[in-house]
């Protein structure tokens, strides 16, 4: 499946997503294993809920685990109620 497919597939659960994290869907967030933050993405809509399912699934941030902030910020963000996600995305919008 081609990336703006899997993006128009999952755009509801993008929304819960800050701006800045729905940026460059199709590239790599994991540099040092080459894995693409829609796959991350994925594993977090499929179940993933730890960094370490993440790590499993993907092998994401088995390299020198400079993504692994970015990877438990989208867990935060795609399994929070959608409540706590509406007033995140609004204080972030306000920091910026």
């Amino acid at each position: 499946m081609s990336p703006e497919n899997q993006i128009k597939q999952l755009s509801d659960p993008l929304e819960r997503l800050p701006p800045i994290l729905r940026k460059n869907l199709d590239k790599n967030l994991c540099v040092c294993n080459e894995v693409h933050k829609m796959d991350i993405i994925n594993a977090i809509l499929n179940g993933a809920k730890t960094v370490e399912e993440i790590k499993k699934q993907t092998y994401a941030t088995m390299g020198s685990g400079c993504c692994t902030k970015q990877v438990e910020r989208l867990i935060e963000c795609l399994c929070l109620p959608e409540e706590q996600n509406a007033k995140d995305s609004q204080t972030s919008h306000q920091k910026i």
